[in-house]
């Protein structure tokens, strides 16, 4: 740790005060004493007022990155196992952990990592300059602590390959940490078997933010005909086959993503009624209502059409445009399921993006389910950018 001190601005910090994690650039009066970027500094308030410790980064916009607001609790080896300790007992306690996101970030108090088990593989996301250099201890402590339950890990990959490391003036990076290994991984999740890509898959390879947002598809679609849109490797879509959908057809304009998901469906023995095609959602859905097709549920999860409140208006065009054409493909009674991943759509705003959607196509709609994202996913209030899954279920009708 080094010997430097951070200073805020009078009447500045409000986040960090209302217990968020992280100090702006513009928050700061002054950084005082010898520091590299990347050590752990004390933050105080203007006043001289101890506010915390955390890693420093003047090459990022987000300063510096809260790791403990107790002054006591200086950043020891024994400190992080602790706070991995306390992230794998959440887990235990909510989710089943055979695959399960173990870290995330800000809301587990480990403010830039991300760290995904997949069975007996762990899969490291390093997004900050600071948490970077505690990156190796981190993994061991979340082995070790693995370890202690029965659990012994194989292997480790890292997908720190995300543009957002750019901004913390750090190379993008993907690879082994640690010996190699087959990096194709079989997973079980809601009784639906998955090959995980953890060296090629999107993000860190699979999506473990829906998994129970999948399973609660399942008494929706017995019996029905289905239409996942944005299907990525399936996983909506298998879900759908397992639970005994009459068929169901998959849609993802990734030929790499459908690939995989007819792989999938193999796995399961789902291949006679669930199928693929590689096709833009955008232009699909007009022509399938052009052929005078329905569908008794229709499941929209879009990849986030924002990332910066910069293009939220184009994103609300979007989800708009999806929710408008899915709606027009659905029988009367049917379901539809829609989602939303990015934190920039607001919840209220995501609501209203479905209501005109619904009005548009002269559809009543009657709320079934609302969900976020999986308890492996936890929002931590004062974090705002820990939420950012939206899940819906309606029912549809004809107005009447």
């Amino acid at each position: 740790m080094s010997d430097a001190a951070v200073t805020l601005k009078k009447g500045e910090g409000r986040t960090l005060k209302a217990g968020g994690m992280w100090v702006y650039d513009n928050e700061i009066a002054s950084v005082s004493g010898c520091f590299e970027n990347g050590d752990i500094v004390v933050v105080h308030d203007f006043d001289g007022y101890f506010m915390g410790y955390g890693f420093i980064n003047t090459n990022s916009k987000i300063t510096v990155r809260i790791l403990s607001r107790k002054k006591e609790n200086r950043i020891t080896e024994e400190f992080l196992e602790q706070r991995v300790r306390d992230a794998w007992e959440y887990r235990k306690r909510t989710i089943d952990t055979s695959s399960c996101r173990i870290i995330f970030g800000e809301a587990d108090f480990l403010p830039g990592i991300v760290i995904d088990k997949f069975s007996d593989v762990l899969v490291v996301e390093s997004l900050a300059l600071g948490i970077d250099r505690l990156k190796l201890l981190i993994v061991d402590k979340v082995k070790k602590v693995l370890a202690q339950d029965g659990i012994q890990i194989r292997g480790v990959y890292e997908r720190s390959d995300a543009k957002v490391r750019q901004n913390e003036g750090m190379e993008r990076f993907k690879g082994f940490i640690g010996e190699p290994f087959d990096t194709k991984v079989q997973i079980l999740e809601n009784g639906v078997k998955y090959t995980v890509d953890v060296e090629d898959g999107q993000k860190t390879g699979f999506f473990l933010d829906q998994k129970n947002n999948r399973a609660s598809i399942h008494k929706i679609c017995r019996g029905k005909k289905v239409l996942d849109c944005f299907t990525h490797t399936g996983s909506f879509a298998l879900n759908a086959g397992i639970a005994g959908a009459a068929s169901v057809l998959g849609v993802d304009a990734s030929l790499t993503g459908i690939r995989q998901a007819e792989e999938n469906a193999k796995l399961n023995q789902l291949e006679d009624r669930v199928k693929f095609i590689c096709a833009d959602v955008f232009d699909l859905l007009p022509e399938l209502e052009k052929k005078g097709e329905k569908f008794d549920v229709v499941i929209l999860d879009p990849p986030a059409f924002t990332k910066s409140r910069n293009s939220i208006k184009n994103a609300v065009k979007g989800y708009r445009e999806i929710n408008l054409r899915g709606l027009k493909l659905i029988e009367d009674g049917g379901f539809l399921v829609t989602c939303s991943c990015s934190h920039f759509m607001e919840p209220g705003l995501f609501a209203k993006t479905i209501r005109e959607a619904a009005k548009s196509a002269r559809k009543r709609l009657r709320q079934v389910e609302f969900h976020t994202q999986a308890p492996d996913h936890p929002i931590l209030w004062a974090a705002e950018e820990s939420y950012y899954l939206k899940f819906y279920i309606f029912q549809v009708r004809e107005e009447r």
